[in-house]
């Protein structure tokens, strides 16, 4: 039976034993850049944990980040297994989060979607009615002369 509330703290335990371990320094690798763990996903059978990581820096540095991830992957595994309290250490892998990239496209469009609203204000305030300025129909007054 999976249990998620069980996978989401193992999850959390290893995001926190991975981010720490990469700051005492434990990958001696001169490619890796400026990491930072954003979410650990656990398999409901507890046996893989895909670790997303973000990069600060060029693309160049995220592939040479990656790299030095992927060629450390057994000695950070080595470290979840000794912060772990679990019986077999889950097999990890590196995903390069998106979210950054997805949240910076985001805001390009809204600033675009921005600049054409504030183009559509413009015009609509230099706007003249095609017809009467009121076209609707009222009733009429009626005057009583004594």
């Amino acid at each position: 039976m999976v249990d998620h509330a069980r996978a989401r703290k193992l999850g959390e335990l290893i995001k926190v034993i991975v981010a720490q371990a990469l700051e005492r320094g434990v990958i001696k690798d001169t490619r890796l850049g400026f990491v930072t763990i954003t979410d650990v996903r656990m398999t409901g059978d507890l046996q893989h944990a895909s670790i997303f990581y973000t990069v600060y820096g060029t693309d160049e540095e995220r592939e040479e980040t990656a790299a030095a991830l992927k060629a450390n992957t057994g000695r950070i595994r080595g470290e979840v297994g000794r912060g772990l309290t679990v019986r077999l250490t889950p097999t990890i892998e590196f995903i390069l989060d998106a979210l950054p990239d997805t949240a910076k496209s985001i805001d390009d469009l809204l600033a675009k979607a921005h600049a054409q609203d504030e183009e559509v204000e413009a015009l609509a305030k230099k706007a003249k009615y095609a017809g009467d300025e009121d076209p609707y129909v009222k009733p009429r007054e009626h005057h009583d002369e004594d």
